[in-house]
This record gives C-alpha cells, sequence and structure tokens, in this order.
C-alpha cells in the first residue's frame, strides 16, 4: 500500500484509538477521514491532519453519506478502520435488555452497516484492507460486561465469516484485540451499578476496581495505533492481533488450553470475585 496514494476511513476519529489511528496514517502521508457524531463542535489538535466528518453508527443515513462524500471526492476506498465504539458495565440482572440493545446497535450492527456501505466499491476495485479494532473481551468475557462481551464476540464471528467471503476479491480483513488502552473509554463506559443493597455490590467493586487499575497500568492507544498501521501496510495482512498488558493477554491466551470450568475459575481469580 503506498502511503501517499491510500485513502483510508476511520470511525470513532475523536478519541481513543480511533484519534491514534487517525493521527498516525494521516502522518504517515495517507489521505485520512476520520469520523465523529458532532464534528462541528470537535476541538482539533494541532498534529491532527486529517478531514473529519458526521457520521453515527446508530444511523445508517449518515453512515451512507460519509462514504458517498468519500468516493465522491476521491473516487476510491483502499482501507476501512472502524474503532467506533461503546461500553456497559453491569450485571446481566441489572441491565435492561434496550440497554443491551442500544450497546449491540453500536458496537456491532453499527460495523456492520459501516462495513457495507463500503464493501461495494472494494469489491468493485479488486482490493482493499478492512482492520475491525475489537477487545479482549471478544476472547474471553468479562464479568459484569456481558452485553459488551457480547458484542465483542459478535466481532470475531463477523470478521471470521467477512473474510473468507471477500479474500476471492482481493480484500483482506483483519481485527486487533485490544485491551487495557489510557483513553477515556473507561470514562464513557455507561455504569449500571444498582444500589448500595445490590447483591452484586461486592462483585460489581471488586471488577471495576480491576478494570480502572488495568486502564490506568494500560498501553498508549499510539502503540495500538502502530500496529495498525503495520497491519495495513503488511505485504500480507495479518488475520489477527493481540494488543496488551501480559496479565490480559495472558488470560485470553489460557482460553486454549484450559477447560470451561478452569477458565471461569481463572476469571473470577484475576476479578477478585473469590
Amino acid at each position: 500500500m503506498d502511503n501517499r496514494e491510500s485513502v483510508i476511513f476511520v470511525t470513532g476519529a475523536s478519541s481513543g484509538i480511533g484519534n491514534a489511528c487517525a493521527t498516525l496514517l494521516a502522518k504517515k502521508g495517507m489521505r485520512v477521514y476520520g469520523t465523529c457524531r458532532s464534528p462541528g463542535t470537535y476541538a482539533r489538535k494541532a498534529d491532527e491532519f486529517f478531514e473529519m466528518l458526521h457520521l453515527d453508527l446508530s444511523d445508517s443515513a449518515s453512515i451512507t453519506k460519509a462514504a458517498e462524500k468519500l468516493l465522491s471526492k476521491e473516487g476510491k476506498i483502499d482501507a476501512l478502520v472502524c474503532c467506533a465504539g461503546a461500553g456497559l458495565f453491569g450485571s446481566v440482572e441489572d441491565v435492561a435488555v434496550d440497554e443491551a440493545q442500544a450497546l449491540m446497535d453500536v458496537d456491532f450492527f453499527g460495523t456492520l452497516r459501516t462495513l457495507k456501505a463500503f464493501l461495494p466499491a472494494m469489491r468493485e476495485a479488486g482490493r482493499g484492507r478492512i482492520v475491525i479494532t475489537g477487545a479482549m473481551e471478544g476472547l474471553v468475557a468479562s464479568p459484569f460486561q456481558a452485553a459488551f462481551s457480547a458484542a465483542e464476540f459478535a466481532l470475531e464471528g463477523l470478521v471470521q465469516a467477512l473474510s473468507s467471503e471477500v479474500a476471492g476479491f482481493g480484500i483482506s480483513v483483519g481485527i486487533i484485540e485490544l485491551a487495557s488502552l489510557r483513553t477515556a473509554f473507561a470514562q464513557r463506559r455507561r455504569l449500571i451499578t444498582g444500589n448500595e443493597a445490590s447483591p452484586y455490590k461486592t462483585g460489581l467493586d471488586s471488577a471495576r476496581s480491576i478494570l480502572s487499575r488495568d486502564e490506568v497500568e494500560g498501553i498508549d492507544p499510539f502503540a495500538a495505533a502502530k500496529i495498525v498501521y503495520d497491519m495495513l501496510v503488511a505485504r500480507r495482512m495479518p488475520a489477527r492481533r493481540t494488543v496488551g498488558p501480559v496479565k490480559r493477554r495472558g488470560l485470553a491466551f489460557s482460553r486454549r488450553w484450559l477447560g470451561a470450568r478452569a477458565l471461569e475459575r481463572s476469571v473470577r481469580r484475576y476479578f477478585r470475585l473469590d
């Protein structure tokens, strides 16, 4: 992929991993279009050399409009990097079904809508690269993040199926599984913690403290963005990269050799639920 000629579309570019990806890719000489829900009020930083478009993952019309604007201006799309998403923390019992549906609508169906907006152009061109930024919860579910984990598991299945479907059209699809980045994602994560009398309070407090600790000690989002860049320019794009502290990656990798009950015990120990 020639940096100077490459046109890249990055969702969720106002903060976190999406902003880091859009900023880094633009600095590498690529023509980058980032997206956020309110570009008119977005305070651009001095080193952000990319164009910002309006896009709401829950609104198909806004995704179609953003795709049409890019394709009309550039005539092509070389790579799609899907970073936008939301979080939800709470017990299965306390999280309302409509709250879980809203999360799935953004994290999974929003990604699906974005893919469908750009796949025809990539298929007709006979080339393209797609990187989905997922989470470790797509490999091993985290307690009190059931809806978020379900959305991440769904993304894993989507990437696996899509990769097989489009390989014959010259399109490569990969996923980068993130854990414990130092971003504002934790502050934006919706919290459903019940009340002081909740039977889940002890577990909720423990799991939340571990998540907070991991995120404070997490890796810089630009380190993850560098891996996304490496995936895009690799001669053969890897199907999967896992990014995060060793202890979180170790928990995810342990699923390969642990039985279901042993893995559950490891998760409970990690989040201090025993």
